[in-house]
């Protein structure tokens, strides 16, 4: 049986221990957790926990304008989720690709555009031979943070909400790291703050005119690097299947591939 509430506190205690049990797996919805937790507030959030028997088997989150994002579980979770989600606006949905697939079919949906994912996971970290050198972003860096994330979401083509807001609230978590070269920023790398052990890399930009020179390779092995050492066991990324440029250069500083993921954007 689904159940859902808009009470963080109520989904926290009924569906954290299912989720730290695969930390790397769930690394999105427990970074939303961890930050619900912390006080971040979303107009519309609901949270929902699939319990077939004694135990939490299965999560949802919605963050609007996100999408309903899918925890790890049992794919025979997810047509009883579209049954109790109702009438529910759903426009987006992301999680494991056999349960997005699963969603889809049982809502019936047409599909607009899917946004296939890769989960990495760190191994044995490579630093890259590159100029520069990285450092936290901070707060003389804002306008120059609220520029490049509001491209880097305008490039991969999805909404990101109030980026004022994000920014704001990742750079207040010291979530931002710059590559700099000849002393300018050249790169943008963030790091999730940990969630279950975990750090999440994300997002990874370079401006058009600073790419092809490594600078993307250097940012994200600074920030993963900088995760290991000061704040979380494991440090794990999403990368785009259809950039095979950004996932050949992941795996080259230790990135090793885990589980396929999708976003799906449906008709409406």
């Amino acid at each position: 049986m689904w159940t859902f509430s808009q009470d963080v506190a109520e989904y926290a205690a009924a569906a954290e221990t299912f989720l730290t049990v695969d930390p790397v797996g769930n690394t999105v919805p427990l970074t939303v957790l961890v930050g619900m937790k912390a006080g971040m507030r979303v107009e519309g959030a609901y949270f929902g926990w699939w319990r077939p028997g004694d135990q939490v088997l299965g999560a949802v989150f919605r963050t609007p304008p996100h999408p309903l994002g899918l925890a790890r579980m049992p794919v025979e979770a997810i047509p009883a989720l579209v049954e109790a989600l109702g009438d529910r606006e759903i426009p987006e949905v992301v999680g494991p690709v056999d349960l997005t697939d699963a969603f889809t079919a049982a809502s019936g949906r047409q599909v607009d555009r899917v946004l296939s994912e890769r989960l990495y996971r760190l191994g044995t970290l490579k630093i890259p031979s590159v100029p520069g050198r990285g450092r936290l972003a901070t707060a003389g860096d804002f306008a120059l943070l609220v520029a490049w994330c509001q491209d880097f979401h305008e490039e991969v083509e999805l909404n990101p909400g109030d980026v004022v807001a994000y920014v704001e609230r990742r750079l207040a978590g010291r979530e931002f790291f710059l590559w700099e070269d000849d002393d300018a920023p050249v790169s943008l790398a963030g790091l999730q703050s940990p969630a279950g052990g975990v750090c999440r890399v994300g997002p990874v930009y370079t401006p058009p005119s600073r790419r092809r020179r490594g600078y993307g390779a250097a940012v994200t092995a600074f920030a993963s690097r900088t995760g290991l050492e000061e704040r979380c066991e494991q440090v794990v990324l999403f990368t785009d299947l259809a950039n095979p440029t950004s996932n050949a250069v992941y795996q080259s500083i230790g990135y090793e591939p885990l589980t396929d993921y999708a976003h799906v954007m449906y008709r409406p």
